[in-house]
């Protein structure tokens, strides 16, 4: 967690140096190069995720909140879907920054907020997924005797400490200016420095670097683990636990590689390509291309959980299908009993 408070603190305290490394024409033209299709684009897919995934995200909450489940996998979703909830709920003032032709209007307050969960989502998101896939190696391969360990109250622990850890890793960010005023195109213009600025230094290099390897790491080691216990487990044992695990691996896997993974690979190119080259004005703009790509890519997770959600979770299935009218008989009995 030391890394991700250099992150924070390379991401705001050094962020007017970085800044200052372009001259007034050169930042202004990076503002006002972007088209009004690309503002669009950016404002449909923020909405579309808006309008998905907030009431899927809420159904998790109520689901897990009033879940008897006394694991703590659950736990881990429940405050997966809270993560997610803190970062759609200020999706709207990214769409208005967009339809705004990227002029920053909803003040300094609000440019720290969107910057702070932004970075709460992505890293709880992301230390989340991997406590799920812990949580899954420790159901397979301890004894049943161990299997206390896995008791919600652990889960909470580790809960209150990875929001507490992430929390105040990220207090910089509402602590610190986050808002500059340029001229662009004859008009001052108000930019939030929390939306698609990197800091290009080798801590902030290091620190990118550490923040995603080491849940990376974790979920790989515990993948490699779980397949090696299923291998020896008798067929009668292996149907049910392989089945859910394979969900779960897949389902984790492809939320690494579409929400999480885009973003840090391409912060750190964009890293080393400022830090070693001088950049032509195609380069600079294609870097800022990509990095408001993958950070947009980053609110996807709000979609992709509540998928997870539906594979692992048989009651959030369970009243989604009821929800959507294609509950079984089955399932309506269960849900009134």
């Amino acid at each position: 967690m030391k890394e991700l408070f250099n992150l924070s603190r390379e991401l705001n305290f050094s962020m007017d140096e970085k800044f200052m490394n372009f001259s007034m024409d050169e930042q202004s033209d990076i503002y006002s190069a972007w088209s009004n299709k690309e503002n669009m684009f950016f404002a449909t897919l923020y909405i579309i995720v808006f309008i998905i995934s907030v009431p899927c995200n809420l159904l998790a909450l109520w689901v897990f909140f009033h879940s008897k489940s006394s694991y703590s996998s659950k736990v881990f979703l429940l405050n997966l879907a809270i993560a997610d909830m803190c970062y759609v709920l200020v999706l709207p003032m990214r769409v208005i920054y967009h339809i705004s032709n990227s002029d920053w209007l909803l003040g300094e307050v609000s440019c720290r907020l969107v910057g702070f969960l932004f970075f709460i989502n992505l890293y709880c998101s992301m230390y989340l997924i991997t406590c799920i896939g812990l949580d899954r190696l420790l159901a397979i391969i301890l004894p049943l005797k161990y299997q206390h360990l896995r008791r919600s109250k652990n889960g909470k622990a580790v809960c209150i400490v990875l929001w507490a850890l992430v929390t105040c890793s990220m207090l910089p960010v509402l602590f610190s200016p986050q808002t500059v005023i340029l001229m662009s195109s004859g008009r001052n213009m108000t930019i939030c420095k929390q939306l698609y600025l990197e800091k290009v230094s080798f801590k902030a290099f290091v620190s990118t670097a550490v923040a995603v390897a080491v849940p990376l790491v974790s979920l790989t080691v515990s993948y490699i683990l779980i397949f090696l216990k299923l291998r020896v487990m008798t067929f009668h044992h292996q149907t049910a636990a392989k089945s859910k695990a394979v969900r779960m691996i897949l389902l984790t896997v492809v939320t690494f590689i579409v929400a999480f993974v885009p973003y840090h690979v391409h912060r750190l190119l964009y890293i080393e390509r400022h830090r070693h080259s001088k950049l032509s004005d195609s380069e600079i703009r294609y870097l800022a291309i990509g990095n408001r790509l993958t950070s947009a890519l980053t609110c996807l997770s709000g979609i992709m959980d509540p998928i997870m959600y539906f594979f692992l979770a048989s009651n959030y299935k369970k009243i989604l299908l009821q929800l959507c009218g294609r509950a079984t008989n089955k399932d309506r009995q269960q849900s009134t009993s």
